[in-house]
């Protein structure tokens, strides 16, 4: 079967156009089935895609570097309570068929070519869409509870998706994985920027969820989870280069940081008794707890520290930083770029005192790393943060705690210290929340993200197995 359909049939695909949009249309304004979604901030190399196995076929292949745009690395997961079918059975009938979970009236997965039966590496199918987005795709990894595709020339997006179901207490949890960039410029535009493509690809998944939901004869607990880690294009760039929002402005104005002094006497009383219109503030926000003891490796500790030593605390939506990687952290310069009403201001603060030691905090020992950066001249503050992960070895509990001291600036352009003296507080504060919430939520998600690592691992030997006993 040809992977672009016949005239004849392609104006018939065009024809449901209209009653497929508004039918679709109609069915995402009115769903019912709870979505929680989580977008994040990603980073690589734990959000890049799984390494396409040995002996598969690559040519027509669209891998992530042969896209645009971000990489998207995003999870859609529901446990199924009460399912009357086993994960291997789930996964037996997609495999058979794998058109009995798309939504009808929008798209249809069909098989091109090959034995018919189940399926197998290096099988085709084309994703059937009206219009002019037909997605090819090949089986690149095949287990008894899963298997992953990657993309083919004309798809939308270069990259890969994994389907796979699993036990879990008295339920069944099935999910859908993708790791993969826009195809080109026009379709990142789409997704990226209007954000449609988006949507229509958020409702096409969560409608296969609850396709699966019907099959297995069970019912959704909780809702659909969808978390999703963009990995910026900047991202990209090599090591040994500044990191952070592209473009020689802001390159530029990283190098003229070097040597600038700080706006601020950074008199430690300050924070002891502040005074003339100097504000202290301390956060604790709690993270996923751990076992009593030192922290445990690929913890919720561990995970905090390393999102802290990247700069995830900030929502690159509000705050991006330019900085060199390969300079040590302590006396760092790193370039903000704060956003805000469609405008975006540059400012400098440097890297302080980076920290990694035990305290006893009345009488209970605490492991706590922490790192602080001060504001530099040109700043519309001035002050100091201090990010800090906690664990709290008698117990367990883990803590982001943010404490920060800070004041409108005496110097600086006055545009910028009159906007402070009027919204700025209100917003700050708003900002240190949004911190503490944010390193939980990015801590919970790579967390996740980790036990889906160690899951693909195992399946990706089981799926070794399987080929070789079916060899």
């Amino acid at each position: 079967m040809p992977r672009r359909q016949p005239a004849s049939k392609r104006l018939g695909t065009a024809a449901r156009w209209p009653l497929g949009v508004a039918l679709t249309s109609w069915r995402y304004l009115w769903r019912t089935t709870p979505v929680d979604r989580k977008e994040l901030a990603g980073a690589l190399p734990q959000d890049e895609p799984p390494a396409l196995p040995g002996g598969v076929a690559l040519d027509e292949v669209q891998l992530p570097e042969d896209g645009a745009g971000p990489l998207v690395h995003r999870l859609y997961r529901t446990r199924i309570q009460g399912a009357q079918i086993s994960p291997e059975r789930l996964m037996e009938l997609l495999q058979e068929d794998l058109d009995l979970v798309a939504p009808s009236e929008f798209v249809s997965f069909q098989r091109l070519g090959g034995d018919a039966g189940r399926m197998a590496v290096g099988d085709e199918y084309v994703v059937r869409m009206p219009g002019p987005w037909d997605g090819p795709v090949r089986v690149v990894a095949l287990s008894p509870t899963s298997f992953r595709l990657v993309t083919l020339d004309g798809h939308l997006e270069a990259g890969q998706i994994e389907f796979r179901a699993s036990p879990a207490h008295r339920a069944l949890d099935f999910a859908i994985e993708s790791w993969a960039r826009s195809g080109d410029r026009l379709s990142d535009l789409l997704y990226t920027h209007l954000r449609m493509s988006k949507e229509v690809q958020l409702h096409m998944w969560t409608s296969v969820l609850e396709r699966v939901v019907e099959i297995t004869r069970g019912e959704m607990a909780g809702g659909i989870v969808v978390t999703t880690r963009r990995v910026d294009s900047d991202q990209d760039e090599p090591a040994d280069g500044p990191r952070g929002p592209g473009g020689r402005l802001a390159r530029r104005a990283l190098a003229r940081l070097e040597g600038r002094p700080l706006n601020f006497d950074p008199d430690p009383g300050i924070e002891r008794a502040p005074e003339n219109g100097w504000h202290v503030d301390d956060l604790t926000e709690p993270l996923p707890h751990e076992p009593s003891g030192p922290p445990e490796e690929g913890g919720s500790w561990e995970v905090a520290r390393e999102l802290m030593l990247s700069y995830q605390v900030a929502d690159p939506a509000l705050v991006r930083a330019t900085y060199r990687p390969d300079a040590a952290m302590a006396g760092r310069d790193m370039l903000l770029t704060v956003r805000y009403m469609g405008l975006r201001f540059r400012v400098g603060v440097r890297v302080g005192e980076v920290y990694d030691e035990e305290r006893e905090v009345e009488g209970r020992p605490a492991r706590v790393f922490g790192w602080d950066y001060s504001t530099l001249e040109g700043h519309f503050e001035q002050g100091r943060i201090h990010y800090e992960a906690w664990k709290w070895l008698d117990t367990g509990d883990v803590e982001f705690r943010l404490h920060a001291f800070s004041r409108v600036a005496d110097s600086g352009p006055p545009i910028l210290r009159l906007g402070y003296l009027l919204v700025g507080r209100r917003h700050q504060l708003a900002f240190y929340r949004q911190a503490c919430k944010r390193m939980r939520r990015l801590t919970e998600a790579e967390l996740e993200s980790r036990r889906n690592a160690a899951y693909l691992s195992r399946a990706a030997e089981a799926s070794e197995d399987h080929a070789g006993a079916t060899a």
